[in-house]
């Protein structure tokens, strides 16, 4: 990795990758045959002290958007801290900025699934400490002001879900019901956003664990999932966590197919996945679960930062090389040319108000 280096405010740097010795097992860990040029970036961080976790983000009238989302202020939460929800909507309109307030959602939302289309942000889901929602709206900027147009409902209320839009169709896996729900849903969906009139699909759900914070990923007609973790009820009827390595890839017209299993475990890692130029799809930083009771929290050294990259040729993971971050449940967008990964969990009880960029530059 060469050094950062400032450019407009912004760090860059430009990681070429190595090669690396495979792993015998279920996991599929080979040599790159072919490296991958990373440009990361900053955009200006948001206008919050702190940050927030799980927004929504995408694009409208070739602007950036982000919104809600969830953060704690003053004390962390093994001091007795609240988690506080906002419902926030901000616009960066050029890279340079500055961000600007342009409006609220219908109410404070965080880990929903968001998506962009070319007539706007689409949101679904999420939940606040209360309840958990169905409801999806676009997000539209019209004269310069936000409009909020609804779209049909979830089947049923979802937070903590993936998602992605594969060829128009937006896919919708797992998550969980309530805030106090000590189990997953085992619930894939989906809504063709291009058929006006169209209403969510119930499909065949993933063979594999049910899941919530799964990493989603598509490529032409294909949707993957990568990771998440499972619930289940501990004694004091608290969810245990169980983190996942499994892949899967749904294709439309023969269903679900099991891939190699990831090197690690992944859960809330940025989602939907970037695809590298050469097709292959990138899993970045993400919880392993290793260090889920670390002590001293105050010391606790972040997420894995290394990059995974699945290649479906293969059928065969690939480490090339570390992110300049840690984070945790965020979303990615695409904004002109460049992969948006916006705010998120540094570690546990704190987030970054800073906004990142991924480019892959051309030789």
């Amino acid at each position: 990795m060469r050094l950062a280096k400032r450019l407009f405010g912004a760090r860059l740097a430009i990681l070429t990758v190595g090669m690396f010795l495979p792993i015998p097992g279920a996991v599929m860990l080979a040599a790159d045959p072919s490296p991958v040029r990373l440009k990361w970036g900053q955009l200006p961080p948001l206008p919050d002290a702190e940050g927030f976790a799980g927004m929504f983000a995408g694009t409208s009238s070739d602007a950036l958007a982000v919104a809600g989302g969830a953060n704690f202020t003053g004390k962390r939460p093994w001091e007795g801290g609240i988690k506080q929800w906002y419902d926030t909507v901000w616009l960066l309109e050029k890279p340079e900025g500055p961000w600007r307030q342009i409006g609220r959602l219908p109410q404070p939302t965080a880990y929903g699934i968001s998506a962009s289309t070319p007539q706007g942000l689409v949101c679904a889901g999420g939940g606040n400490a209360q309840k958990h929602f169905a409801d999806v709206y676009r997000l539209t900027l019209s004269d310069g002001r936000l409009q909020i147009l609804p779209l049909p409902s979830l089947p049923q209320p979802c937070s903590f879900a993936c998602g992605a839009v594969a060829q128009g169709t937006f896919y919708i896996l797992g998550g969980i019901e309530r805030p106090d729900s000590t189990a997953c849903l085992r619930t894939f969906w989906a809504l063709d956003l291009q058929r006006p009139g169209a209403d969510w699909q119930v499909l065949e759900p993933c063979p594999g664990a049910e899941r919530n914070l799964g990493v989603a990923g598509t490529i032409g007609d294909d949707f993957y999932v990568f990771g998440g973790q499972r619930l289940s009820p501990d004694p004091p009827n608290r969810p245990a966590r169980e983190f996942l390595r499994d892949a899967w890839r749904y294709r439309p017209g023969s269903g679900w197919r099991r891939l190699a299993d990831m090197p690690r475990p992944a859960t809330g890692a940025p989602s939907p996945t970037p695809q590298t130029p050469d097709g292959r799809l990138l899993v970045m930083t993400g919880d392993d679960g290793t260090k889920i009771n670390f002590k001293p929290e105050t010391e606790h050294p972040g997420f894995p930062r290394d990059l995974l990259a699945y290649d479906p040729a293969r059928d065969a993971w690939d480490v090339v090389g570390e992110a300049p971050f840690s984070r945790a449940t965020l979303p990615t967008t695409l904004w002109r040319d460049r992969v948006v990964i916006p705010s998120g969990e540094e570690r546990p009880g704190y987030r970054s108000h800073d906004v990142w960029t991924l480019e892959f530059p051309r030789r």
